[in-house]
């Protein structure tokens, strides 16, 4: 099976794409040692993010084991995660 997505860190709740994937499409990763797959929602074009796990609003967005954003709506598992549903943390003088 072709893995298609990266995780980084075991407490992510995003993957990246290392291609790109069609909604519908059944993709694969590993999660540590762990084989895990998601059905995407939309279309991910290579090098973006898509949810592996239900986000809900308000929730931390994570990819490196960090918080690098804020869910600004409820991101469904399979869903792209971009500026669309996300507020970037990083760059800001008024959040930390």
């Amino acid at each position: 099976m072709n893995h298609l997505a990266v995780v980084i860190q075991a407490a992510d709740n995003v993957a990246t794409a290392v291609a790109d994937l069609s909604a519908g499409a059944a993709v694969s990763f590993f999660v540590g040692q762990d084989a895990r797959d998601c059905e995407l929602q939309e279309d991910i074009p290579i090098g973006h993010k898509f949810a592996i796990l239900d986000i809900p609003a308000g929730e931390a967005v994570i990819k490196y084991g960090e918080a690098i954003g804020t869910a600004a709506a409820a991101i469904p598992r399979g869903a792209r995660v971009h500026i669309h549903n996300m507020e970037s943390r990083r760059g800001r003088g008024d959040q930390s």
